[in-house]
């Protein structure tokens, strides 16, 4: 027999068949068992399991299957770790150790516990087997990866098996890299997690609440459509009108994606066929809780008045008539009931128009609450998918679904969240109804309305009118026609695109015409009426959103065409004024124009402004265009905050620049920073509201990338210090409370003017500004002071909750030994018995701050911390906190015990400054250990006696001990060990 040699590259394997000992040379193995191989020989493996690695032996090198693997060798003994990824390593464990319990409840006969265990592992491996497939994409595998651990998390907790506890990117803690307190929370969190889990899984109610909070949590949603085939038998071209529908308010709530199809049963735009995809954006949370959403599409056919006509005699064409409709309800798909997948299609049937006279809307209102048709397998195939996130996160996470082939329809709105740089001037105009008599004609017209925009002179502006997203734009748009109707319901809407600087000197002209089946009869016919509204009001601002009862004008065609005879009349009807039903017209007051005022006719339009530049608030364009008229400034500054919170918020970034520009402009005099400062404060606070809460993102960007007033700092800390001292001598200050609110973003906007101003000037007024701060801060210390009752201590409760929020803005530009100081006054200035709880809080906020890690400010504000804690300890005063309190002074203090002894652990051969740092660093931290144990440790194992052994607050407060205990070395592993068994039975009370 060859010798055995040992291996190189076949070091770790998998059994892939039983293996009985027949010898005492063998190693029994049985399937699915991993083995570490040491040596080989002739077709022989010699080794151990990884189970039972005492036991060695040889075994059959064709039973094995190799995988790749790391060797790790310490001195002569060597190690093996699978090259997989650790979520693949985590995966194959668990199923080892549940296939162990599976074959047991078998044998015990519980069969639903069997199937539900099976069903776990099946899908597990299913998992694994996308995982080592590396063709996910990024987004996809981070998904995958959280649905994994939550399916190992509820598997290991229904089996009653050992609970894993992980980090937030789902990662498996090292409990030696990671203190007991750290562990208890993060096993607290997870025990919580998947008992939700349990209950979302046993309750219907739950589960969709569960869903609805994490929609929720995102912002802005998109929907993914990919049209997969149409088939229908048209006979001519049509349009394809796809878009959302709110069948509670009875229209469309997005843009209309447009697809122009050929007669032929093939796009006209060959390129587009198989990459029909569009993105619907803009979805926030309040449009995935609508009641009911559907997809529709309206059919546009375009040819001929009557398909039955023959082409015997010459036909008008380029009509635009209706020919049907598709609904989808897809409700249950953007609130997240149902699995959205880009590979699964749905057909949704086509609704055929019964007659030339019926109304598309209509239509869809009919079918959205009807039943199923005999559609005779026309109808539509479609895939969709609910994206998380705006458009550009989107692009971000799914670039395999949305390129940039993919047409992006946009709500017809406002998102929830408008981004700085988001510029956008669209104005949605709706066709909504008319009433035209016949006049001399035997039945009634077939109207037709063309719209396009002129400018003063009545010249028509080229390509601003979009017929939806994927379309080019045009210069005109005609409406479909109805067949000899009175009355007509078009509700088409379209998109309105001036330029910014072109919208005061444009408005929208209507004209109308009856279109005749006949092509000779047809081109005789004239425009019989016109209407037309400004785009801009006398005042400056935007059209008004709703609807628009218009004036309709008759007279000759010429005239009806002609601008500088209808833009001086009036183009809106009054509504006190009464409807004239005696003649069909009445000539014009003046009667120079030579039009008349239809008075039988009517025509309502809808229009909707969505503009981050335009306004239709008065007072809000009076303060953006406040250099215009600078003697009614501080009155535009007041009238403010009168302005709808979200107008301000749909202007933010404008808002904030005319703010500061004032201020810049301005700089020489002090007469409106007050109004600048509180008109600043109430834009902050509306930040800060629940409603516009994920504007606080849009904030921070604009602080970053656009603030640019350099002397805003001087202004700012001025006015914050006046309010402050005016309050500290127990003066009414009622803008204080508003303003300690907002205060994080005050002092974002302080600290990033100064530092604009630093780079300008090469730190000039350096001294300046940390006297000015120092101030603020003495003025806030004798505020702390005050006995008084009322606004006052309302006024320090605020102080408490909201200076910690500042601490990591000035830590950086502040010195810390002065810093800490004035935290510790800060505390220490308060009564002792002076709102304890707010106190308590407002130290846990500083120690988790970036402040606390400073020695300097920690060696300071202990000394102010420990007495409070051992006191309140003692009198078993506010536990709950203390204990809180506690636990993150000694997480921060472990933190940067482990840096230090890293730092040293890496120096430690050599005698360098980077081991002599590490050396001062840790005898810091023991230093303020030491403290916490003299101080604390007797006083709260004397608690821990008291309290009952049940009680939720001892296992808190045995994490803390255990965790200060655990610093006295390996004398004390007994108490740690101790601790973690309490921390554990925490997640089970």
């Amino acid at each position: 027999m060859a010798p055995w040699l040992p291996t190189k590259e076949e070091k770790y394997g998998v059994a892939v068949w039983n293996f009985p000992r027949t010898s005492e040379h063998h190693l029994p193995l049985q399937i699915g068992e991993t083995v570490h191989i040491l040596q080989a020989s002739e077709g022989w493996y010699r080794g151990y399991s990884l189970r039972n690695r005492a036991a060695r032996g040889i075994f059959p090198a064709s039973l094995i299957h190799l995988k790749g693997a790391v060797v790790e060798r310490r001195g002569a003994e060597e190690s093996v770790v699978p090259a997989e990824m650790p979520m693949v390593q985590e995966i194959t464990t668990t199923l080892r150790e549940w296939a162990t319990i599976w074959k047991q409840l078998y044998v015990a006969g519980q069969t639903e516990r069997y199937h539900q265990v099976k069903q776990m592992m099946c899908e597990l491996m299913e998992r694994r087997s996308q995982l080592l497939s590396g063709t996910l994409p990024k987004d996809e595998l981070l998904q995958l990866k959280k649905e994994v651990t939550g399916k190992i998390d509820y598997g290991n907790k229904i089996l009653a098996l050992d609970l894993v506890v992980r980090d937030e990117d789902e990662n498996i803690l090292d409990p030696d890299r990671t203190s007991i307190i750290s562990l208890f929370q993060a096993h607290k969190k997870a025990a919580q997690t998947i008992t939700q889990r349990i209950q979302e899984e046993t309750s219907p109610q739950q589960s969709a609440l569960g869903c609805s909070t994490r929609l929720a949590a995102s912002p802005s949603h998109s929907l993914y459509l990919c049209v997969r085939n149409f088939v229908c038998n048209i006979g001519e071209e049509a349009q394809l009108l796809m878009a959302l529908y709110d069948p509670g308010e009875h229209r469309m709530i997005s843009e209309n994606y447009v697809i122009r199809w050929a007669s032929t049963g093939v796009p006209q735009d060959i390129e587009l066929l198989n990459n029909l995809k569009a993105i619907f954006t803009d979805l926030g949370s309040k449009d995935l809780k609508r009641e009911r959403l559907f997809l529709v599409c309206q059919i546009i056919r375009v040819g001929r008045m009557d398909l039955r006509e023959t082409y015997s005699r010459k036909l008008s064409t380029g009509l635009r008539r209706p020919f049907g409709i598709s609904v989808m309800d897809i409700t249950d798909i953007t609130k997240g009931k149902c699995e959205s997948d880009e590979d699964k299609q749905h057909f949704i049937p086509v609704h055929l128009a019964a007659a030339d006279n019926d109304f598309l809307h209509n239509m869809i209102r009919k079918a959205v609450e009807g039943k199923d048709i005999n559609h005779k397998g026309q109808g539509f195939w479609v895939s969709l998918k609910m994206l998380w996130g705006d458009l550009s996160q989107v692009r971000k996470d799914h670039p395999h679904l949305v390129d940039r082939s993919t047409v992006v329809a946009r709500k017809l709105g406002y998102p929830e969240v408008i981004m700085p740089g988001d510029v956008r001037n669209d104005i949605y105009l709706t066709l909504v109804q008319g009433e035209f008599d016949k006049g001399n004609k035997k039945t009634q017209k077939n109207v037709e309305v063309t719209v396009c925009v002129c400018d003063e002179s009545g010249s028509v502006v080229q390509n601003v009118i979009y017929h939806g997203a994927g379309d080019k734009p045009a210069s005109e748009y005609r409406s479909v026609v109805y067949y000899q109707q009175r009355h007509q319901r078009w509700m088409e809407t379209v998109k309105i695109a001036v330029p910014i600087e072109d919208v005061h000197k444009t408005h929208l002209r209507f004209t109308f015409r009856h279109r005749s089946s006949s092509d000779s009869k047809d081109k005789s016919e004239r425009i019989f009426s016109m209407a037309f509204v400004k785009l801009m009001r006398p005042d400056g601002t935007t059209l008004r959103d709703g609807e628009h009862d218009l004036v309709l004008y008759k007279g000759d065609s010429r005239k009806l065409e002609d601008a500088g005879a209808y833009l001086t009349l009036p183009s809106t009807r009054n509504l006190s004024e009464p409807k004239l039903l005696s003649g069909s017209s009445f000539r014009v007051s003046g009667g120079t124009s030579g039009l008349t005022v239809s008075a039988r006719d009517s025509f309502q339009i809808s229009t909707l402004v969505c503009s981050t530049k335009l306004t239709q608030n008065v007072n809000l364009l009076g303060l953006l265009k406040w250099r215009s008229k600078p003697s009614l400034l501080s009155g535009n500054l007041q009238k403010l905050m009168n302005v709808d919170g979200g107008e301000v918020i749909k202007f933010l970034q404008d808002t904030l620049d005319a703010l500061f520009s004032i201020m810049m402009e301005n700089s020489d005099t002090d007469v409106y920073d007050t109004l600048v400062f509180d008109a600043l404060v109430f834009i902050v606070g509306l930040v800060a509201d629940r409603k516009f809460q994920h504007f606080n993102a849009v904030l921070e960007a604009y602080i970053r990338q656009h603030f640019s007033a350099t002397l805003a700092y001087k202004k700012l800390i001025s006015v914050l210090t006046q309010y402050v001292d005016q309050a500290s001598r127990g003066e009414p200050c009622e803008p204080l409370m508003r303003t300690f609110k907002a205060l994080e973003y005050v002092f974002k906007f302080i600290v990033r003017s100064r530092h604009l101003f630093a780079q300008l000037y090469e730190g000039k007024e350096t001294a300046e500004f940390q006297r000015s701060l120092q101030q603020f801060f003495l003025s806030l210390n004798q505020l702390m002071k005050s006995p008084l009752e009322g606004p006052t201590l309302l006024s320090q409760g605020a102080a408490l909750k909201y200076l910690p929020s500042i601490l990591e803005d000035v830590f950086g530009i502040f010195d810390s030994s002065a810093l800490g100081a004035l935290l510790r006054d800060f505390i220490g200035n308060l009564p002792p018995q002076r709102l304890l709880k707010q106190k308590l809080q407002s130290l846990t906020d500083i120690v988790n701050s970036k402040i606390f890690q400073s020695y300097e400010c920690r060696e300071l504000l202990l000394q102010t911390v420990v007495p409070i804690l051992q006191e309140l300890i003692e009198k078993g005063e506010e536990e709950d906190a203390c204990i809180e309190l506690l636990s993150n002074i000694l997480e921060v203090l472990y933190k940067a015990q482990k840096r230090a002894e890293e730092l040293r652990a890496q120096h430690g051969a050599g005698e360098g400054r980077h081991k002599d740092r590490g050396d001062a660093e840790l005898v810091k931290v023991k230093k303020h250990i030491q403290l916490i144990l003299e101080r604390l440790l007797h006083t709260v194992n004397r608690r821990v006696i008291v309290l009952d052994r049940e009680n939720i607050l001892r296992v808190s407060t045995t994490a803390a001990t255990s965790c200060c205990a655990g610093r006295r070395g390996h004398a004390a592993s007994h108490g740690c060990l101790w601790g973690m068994r309490e921390v554990q039975k925490a997640s089970l009370i």
